[in-house]
């Protein structure tokens, strides 16, 4: 077998669109969503606007606890995601989560919320009763944005396993029939990895992965899925068998470092 570059990756076999039984995507667009980007610093409602903008979708940003209830009390049932910060002026942090639920009219629209708003385990523990989807480090370059927010998006694409997603890229490879690739990965969670690549796999193609995580001792393979696939960004690999030991690893690495990342 010789070597064919495909773009965004490294093959060390045929092309995988030669490959049995797995192709890469074809050209459809995911639907487009409604996410209000609710936070009082101006740089972060930007970049995630600017990030869901240029994905085709509608982002509304806003920048006070008032213009969110407003919009939330108007347009509810057009709201597709929230993605918002506990500590801007006048929020009362959880408190504010439970005055979305009390307007949103019954539906329970998904929250996210700024990891480096969030100011203690009790309120992760609060905001978990209250319903609110996952968090998001507000920091996260314009790359890595819309990956972590596709499980939101596009849930019936994910396992609903709920898991913090921690920035990170490091070199993954991936087998699929008998083609071997490799990329970056841009998020992890306990459930998966982002991977970035202009040529992403087929949605529901099985892969075996393999990566290692920072510090590690050994690599780390599992069996995965493509959960999403976005040309414009990548394709979401969801795990679906590891080894229990290598599991731990994943959940200690994202325990320890998803609040890495917070304003001070």
């Amino acid at each position: 077998m010789t070597a064919r570059p495909l773009r965004g990756l490294l093959t060390v076999s045929r092309r995988a669109a030669d490959t049995k039984g797995v192709s890469p995507v074809a050209e459809a667009v995911p639907a487009a969503k409604t996410v209000i980007v609710a936070d009082d610093t101006a740089f972060v409602r930007d970049r995630f606007a600017n990030a869901l903008k240029g994905a085709g979708h509608t982002a509304v940003p806003v920048g006070s606890v008032s213009e969110l209830l407003a919009r939330v009390k108007r347009d509810a049932r057009q709201i597709d995601l929230v993605v918002m910060d506990l500590r801007m002026p006048h929020s009362g942090g959880v408190e504010l989560v439970r005055e979305l639920r009390k307007i949103e009219g019954g539906r329970q629209m998904p929250v996210l919320v700024f990891s480096g708003t969030i100011a203690s385990a009790e309120e992760v523990r609060d905001l978990a009763a209250l319903g609110v989807a996952g968090y998001i480090n507000e920091y996260s370059s314009e790359q890595h944005i819309l990956p972590a927010l596709a499980p939101h998006l596009f849930p019936d694409n994910f396992n609903r396993r709920s898991s913090p997603r921690v920035t990170l890229g490091i070199p993954v490879s991936y087998r699929f029939g008998n083609t071997i690739a490799a990329a970056l990965t841009l998020n992890i969670s306990k459930g998966g990895l982002a991977v970035r690549t202009m040529s992403p796999l087929q949605q529901g193609s099985q892969v075996r992965t393999r990566f290692k995580l920072p510090g590690g001792r050994s690599e780390i393979e599992a069996d995965s899925r493509v959960a999403w696939t976005d040309r414009r960004i990548g394709m979401g690999l969801q795990f679906e068998k590891v080894n229990p030991a290598d599991q731990g690893a994943i959940d200690e690495f994202i325990d320890q470092h998803f609040f890495s990342n917070r304003k001070a």
